[in-house]
């Protein structure tokens, strides 16, 4: 393969593939509009979407001039939102069933004591939904007792147990249709997806990946410079897996280059269950290969990533001759001024899609600058070194691949 440090771009194809996101694409193409002009007037370039002009389910096209070059790039939202959505709809009491087959998952396979001794930010946020739902029903039940209670006083007590089991469900149905602002419901259809098949991907969405694997690989015959692949939270150990059987087929020949940047990672969630066989050979093999560039981004302030901790290495993979990734932070405290991280430091949500957003302080990591601009992902960070502080101890128990 060429040396894609040497390639000046043009053209770029960008794919970009979402975490579990039950929400339509149209967001990620209002987020890249708001937060690339932030960006641009912060950074001194010029950047403008147009309609999308590739073929595709969901994207748009950038016109950038960056680095005093001229860079168009077509982007395509790799649509899995709809998947997200049927796993999600789930009642009241089948997400409580999904609370005890998850929580099984993880404590009876001893990922989640490998996984706290990894990250605790991470597993803070996968344990609240289960605290947070255990706690709703803790209320419910609290209430019914005391409406119960009060009802005895006056009436036969058995109407008055009538009326607080009629309460339990009320109760919790008013938790779950706040759940946009507590998230207890949709983190814990998160974790449950990933979980449901001990780490192996569902038909669907394995489907799903052999059509964005199709999409990819095909704009490899496109006229363009590099074709970049972004994964986004759950979206990385999807790319890893799409990107693994794509090389494996042959369908990369060496041009346009082929740069793989994995944002804000939750590979460990999945890699560390006992089925996830086929992710972790994937992880091995697409770590050593030369077809292409592999960097992953985390920040520390993001609780909701493995932040620097190496995918391939923690998942107990990494090979003789591994290459990638090149594992940096974003470093929120440093890009984002001390009024900008005020305002945003409990914003946890907020944070895991900072990697998407503009910086009032940036520093190496440009997201636009690496979808827009005139570098390929392997001449931008030809001379990065790794984050000092990154994690490449194996800590997961199951190890095997496929």
């Amino acid at each position: 393969m060429g040396d894609n440090r040497a390639i000046k771009v043009a053209r770029r194809r960008v794919f970009y593939i979402p975490g579990y996101d039950p929400i339509h694409p149209r967001r990620y193409r209002e987020l890249y509009r708001k937060e690339g002009t932030a960006q641009a007037a912060i950074s001194g370039y010029h950047l403008a979407l147009k309609p999308k002009q590739t073929g595709g389910a969901y994207g748009w096209h950038v016109e950038a001039e960056i680095e005093g070059a001229n860079v168009a790039a077509d982007v395509d939202v790799m649509v899995w939102s709809d998947i997200v959505r049927g796993s999600m709809e789930q009642g009241i009491l089948a997400t409580y069933g999904q609370l005890l087959r998850t929580a099984w998952a993880y404590i009876g396979s001893g990922a989640l004591w490998r996984l706290m001794r990894l990250r605790k930010g991470p597993m803070i946020a996968a344990l609240y939904p289960i605290g947070a739902l255990i706690l709703q029903l803790l209320v419910a039940l609290g209430l019914a007792w005391a409406l119960a209670t009060l009802m005895a006083l006056w009436l036969p007590w058995w109407f008055g147990a009538l009326a607080g089991a009629a309460l339990v469900p009320f109760v919790l149905s008013w938790f779950k249709a706040r759940d946009g602002k507590l998230f207890a419901y949709y983190l814990m259809h998160d974790y449950a997806y990933s979980a449901q098949s001990g780490g192996a991907n569902p038909p669907a969405l394995e489907a799903r990946m052999a059509e964005f694997r199709a999409a990819i690989e095909a704009a490899l015959h496109d006229d363009v410079d590099e074709v970049l692949v972004v994964g986004h939270s759950s979206g990385a150990h999807l790319a890893v897996s799409i990107l693994a059987d794509l090389i494996r087929e042959g369908g990369v020949q060496g041009t346009p280059a082929l740069a793989f940047l994995s944002l804000g990672q939750v590979v460990p969630m999945v890699s560390f269950l006992p089925k996830a066989a086929r992710l972790r050979g994937d992880l091995r093999y697409l770590s050593a290969r030369d077809e292409l560039t592999w960097v992953d981004v985390t920040a520390p302030g993001d609780g909701c990533a493995f932040a620097l901790c190496d995918p391939v290495a923690v998942s107990g993979v990494a090979p003789e001759g591994k290459r990638w990734p090149l594992v940096f932070s974003a470093a929120f405290t440093q890009t984002l001024s001390p009024e900008r991280w005020k305002e945003l430091r409990w914003k946890f949500f907020r944070l895991h899609f900072q990697y998407l957003c503009a910086f009032d302080r940036p520093g190496d990591y440009d997201y636009f600058r690496i979808t827009a601009g005139p570098q390929t992902l392997a001449a931008r960070y030809a001379e990065r070194t790794p984050s000092k502080s990154r994690i490449e101890h194996a800590f997961s128990r199951y190890t095997s691949v496929t």
